[in-house]
This record gives C-alpha cells, structure tokens and sequence, in this order.
C-alpha cells in the first residue's frame, strides 16, 4: 500500500457535494460511496431472494473505481459529464484516459489498475459490458440514483422547493427505469427497508473523533467505506489468492463493522477501555440493543448474514456446515477455508483497516496544522499496538503504518 495511493483516495473525505445549496451538514463524496453500498446490498439481497444472481465483487469494484474517478473529476458536475458523454462522446473517452493517467503511477497493482481501465472503458461506452453483468449494472445503478435521491430530500428541509424542483424531476425520470426492483420498491414506498437504511443513515450524521476539532471531519459512515476498501486493497496484497467469497465477506464486514452505532452512537476508543471489563461489557450491551433495534428491521433473507458480518468483527472466522460461527487462524483461513462454502472472513484484517483509517484520520489533521492531544495520544496509541516486526494477516502492520507517518 503505498502513501500517495492512500492518500488520493482520501481525499473522498474532502469533496463536497451539493455546494451550490444550503447544506444542513456536510455532504462529501466518501459518505456518498458508503451510502450507495449500502444500498447496493439491500436492492441486491432482494433480487438475489428472487432468484436472480448478482455479481457482488463487481459491484465493489465498480463502487471503488467510480470513486477514484470522482476523485479526479470533482470539479466537473454530473450532468456535465453527461452532457459529454451524449454530445461530445470522443472528448468524453479521452477525458476517462484522463483520469487513467493520474493513477497509473499511483497503483503498482497491474491487475487492479487492468480492471480500472476496462471499467473506465465500460463506463465511456468504449468497451462492452458482459451480458451477465447486466442485472448487478442495474441493482449499482438504481442504488446510485436512490442514493442521490435520498440526499435531495433532506437538502429539502433548509432549501426551498423552486431551488429544487429541476432537480427533483429528474432524480424521478432517472429512478423510473428501476422501479421493477423489489428492493426499490420497497425503499421508495417507505417500508421496512426504508426504516433500516434511515438507521445506518444515523451514522453519516456521527462524527468520528467527536471530542476534538479535526480538517476534515469523518463521518462514521464514511470511515466504514473507507476501511472496506482498505480491506480490499490489503488483502489482495497480502494474499492475491483469496477467494471470490472471501474478498466479498471482508469487503461487507468492513462496511458495516460500525452497524451497532447506528442505535448506540460512537463510544470513542479510550472510555471503551477505561476499565478492563468495559469493552466486553460495551459488546455485549451493543449486541442487545441491535437485538432489539436493528434486527426487527432487516428482512430474514439477509438478517443471518449481516449478523456474521458485524458479530466478532474482528476475529478471523467460518462458517461450520451447523451455521455457526467459528474462529480460526490466518493460516487456516488460507489452507483450509478459502473457499465460499466456508464463508471466510479475515477479521484481523478489517481491525488492521480500520487502525489504518484511524491512525491517517489523526495524522493528516495534525499535519494540517488542526492537533489537539486527544489526535497526538490516538495516533501514539494506535502505533504502540503492533510491534516491529509483527506480522499479522500477512501484512508487516507497524511497517505499513509508518509509511502513512513517515
């Protein structure tokens, strides 16, 4: 993982939206991407308890690379690209090449920046999607548009409506086109799937390190996205041959680690361990209240596994032929299990990402000149947690962390 990579993909936590209307909090590109995945997951869950197959690997690609094009694109709005993708379709493909040469020096994987570049292309027209992609195309679109659609409604509360109406007008003529998807339906009509993304929504209104001043604020939500894609981009360096389901696994476990503070709010690291018995004591108060909160909200078709996603969400675990859960080694997680049959999941890998998210949210906001000793004790902190040396998930922990600090 290189600095530079890391840190141009941060920069999602920079780009504003909607700035040229009255915001009643921050609307920034990360929290978008998150959102958007979110959604991703429950459309797709739907069509998948209707049988159809969705590709999820390509959709976390997919939502990865579109943000590293917003990344290079953020001062040209959507419907400029658009406008350039109809009328000007040659302009259009070489802006994408474009974008392409601001990453090629930043991503030394071949493979991952292959499948940027025929992403792009897809995207640009240039290169066709396969057939079967089609159906996963539609559920990441439809989550995109319903994503933006939900932003338009609560810019709706501090704007006035004539400031809107266009816009609103077209996010429904843009949403028509998927309103078959049950899970759609579902959230448009404002069922129980509604009810469930209004509660992960609660962490996009959370700010991380919320006892200090920090440049810039992350929103829970948006370190969640953060840290999944880490996981993704970490495991493929420390293990190229994890499979499908694996990657899958980390990825969601990633994105919803933090689930349980939607309805407990983010409890900040060092009151956690003010006791010795507090942490497990949080555990399992955070449980019970997602029990009671969250669990009556999630449809049965994905409640089983989201919970395997955000119980132990760091431990390295399988899933056992009863349906339990249970822990194992890296070692065995390579050996043994990698196989979706097991249902693997590198949890020591998630916890390694999110010490990573945590240790460049402090150490970039000190070297803006924004510190405080609550960033200081935190990035000291995280460091003094994995040794020199200490090789865990594959990955040479305190090395890689230094390269962001360094």
């Amino acid at each position: 993982m290189r600095k530079d990579f890391a840190l141009k993909i941060f920069e999602g936590f920079s780009i504003q939206r909607w700035n040229d209307l009255v915001r009643p909090f921050d609307l920034v590109e990360m929290d978008k991407a998150a959102e958007k995945m979110v959604l991703a997951y429950i459309i797709g869950k739907y069509e998948e308890s209707n049988g159809k197959k969705i590709d999820w690997l390509w959709i976390i690609y997919a939502s990865f690379f579109d943000l590293l094009r917003k990344i290079s694109l953020c001062d040209i709005k959507a419907p400029v690209q658009q406008m350039l993708k109809r009328e000007f379709p040659d302009e259009y493909v070489r802006l994408n090449e474009w974008v392409l040469s601001q990453y090629k020096n930043l991503i030394d994987d071949e493979s991952l920046f292959s499948s940027f570049t025929i992403y792009v292309g897809q995207k640009a027209g240039s290169l066709p999607l396969p057939v079967d992609l089609e159906h996963s195309l539609r559920v990441y679109n439809a989550a995109h548009k319903y994503a933006t659609i939900r932003e338009m409604e609560m810019l709706a509360v501090v704007n006035e409506a004539s400031r809107l109406e266009e816009i609103r007008v077209e996010l429904e003529t843009e949403i028509q086109p998927y309103l078959d998807l049950e899970g759609v339906q579902k959230l448009m009509t404002h069922q129980k799937a509604f009810r469930f993304l209004l509660k992960i929504e609660q962490l996009r209104f959370q700010t991380r390190w919320n006892q200090t001043p920090r440049v810039p604020a992350t929103s829970v939500l948006g370190h969640c996205f953060f840290v999944a894609i880490m996981t993704l981009l970490l495991g493929r360096e420390a293990n190229p041959q994890m499979c499908d389901r694996r990657l899958v696994n980390n990825f969601f476990s990633a994105l919803f680690h933090d689930l349980p503070e939607s309805v407990t709010r983010d409890i900040i690291s060092p009151v956690k361990q003010a006791t010795d018995d507090l942490p497990g004591i949080v555990k399992k108060i955070e449980d019970e209240i997602v029990s009671k909160e969250l669990v009556p909200l999630m449809e049965p078709f994905f409640e089983k596994e989201l919970l395997y996603y955000t119980s132990d969400e760091f431990a390295n675990r399988i899933m056992d032929k009863n349906g339990d859960c249970r822990h194992v080694s890296w070692e065995e997680l390579n050996e043994k299990y990698n196989a979706g049959e097991h249902n693997p999941i590198d949890g020591k890998l998630v916890r390694i990402s999110d010490h990573f998210s945590a240790l460049m949210e402090a150490d970039i906001s000190i070297r803006h000149g924004i510190t405080s000793s609550h960033l200081i004790t935190g990035r000291e902190g995280i460091l003094s947690q994995y040794k020199k040396g200490e090789i865990i998930s594959g990955i040479n922990v305190r090395e890689l962390f230094e390269t962001v600090i360094l």
